[in-house]
């Protein structure tokens, strides 16, 4: 399995943090988030990795150089301009592809300022196991970034828009709020069909996908831990859940 580590944002609310660094080598419990994600995610045995870089680029380089890439694969994705979840997706779709025999492998996509314990071979047994196109890890929890989906899990929409009540996945129940994690399980076949180009969401590839009928579907994660490290107080608090074993 291979995985995406979305990195290249400004992390402006991580500010000053990220005044004269990337948010990727922003250090928690003297670790940076870039070693925290790859370790954790080598433990499910991903061992190749591309990352999108963009804010003080050049720093990330030298610091997998320096640690010989932690012993893994990494290949470097260079946005010149910031190209959003989907255009960094869509740049980097060439490392998903390059083995003929592996295109119905899934991938992994994961933002590289969010830690959780979320079991990514469960989700990813779940993913095949429903023969998703992509599969988004969920929870019940307030949040900005809260998708519509419906009783099956499918997505319908965004919480301040949903599909048209003509959709052939809109249904009479109210949809469900769920909160997304920025962790995402993904289809090779879903490659082809990002028809979007240049800067764009992958959330808009998901809620088109799915008015189509391609299954855009929620992995439910409630019981497991998950912080968004974007600001430092969210690092002080992570900080003192590793201090008390809740990250172990």
């Amino acid at each position: 399995m291979k995985a995406m580590i979305l990195s290249a944002g400004l992390g402006t609310r991580l500010k000053p943090l990220t005044d004269t660094r990337p948010k990727a080598l922003v250090e928690l419990s003297g670790r940076t988030l870039l070693e925290i994600t790859l370790t954790r995610l080598r433990t499910f045995g991903i061992t190749e990795f591309i990352i999108n870089v963009h804010h003080f680029a050049d720093q990330v380089i030298a610091y997998l150089k320096s640690h010989n890439n932690f012993g893994l694969r990494i290949e470097i994705s260079r946005e010149e301009i910031l190209l959003d979840t989907g255009g960094g997706l869509k740049k980097a779709a060439w490392f998903f592809l390059e083995d003929p025999k592996n295109l119905d492998e899934p991938f992994l996509l994961h933002n590289v300022d969010v830690i959780s314990t979320i079991d990514l071979s469960r989700m990813l047994q779940f993913h095949k196991e429903n023969h998703a196109l992509a599969t988004l890890a969920v929870q019940s929890r307030e949040s900005g970034r809260q998708l519509l989906f419906n009783n099956a899990l499918q997505l319908v929409g965004r919480a301040t828009s949903t599909l048209s009540s003509s959709s052939p996945l809109a249904t009479s129940h109210s949809p469900l709020p769920l909160a997304f994690s920025g962790i995402h399980i993904l289809s090779p076949r879903l490659l082809p069909i990002l028809t979007e180009d240049g800067i764009f969401s992958i959330i808009d590839s998901y809620l088109r996908l799915s008015a189509q009928s391609q299954k855009i579907l929620a992995f439910r994660a409630d019981q497991y831990y998950w912080r968004d490290l974007g600001r430092p107080a969210d690092l002080a608090q992570a900080a003192l859940d590793f201090q008390q074993n809740v990250l172990s």
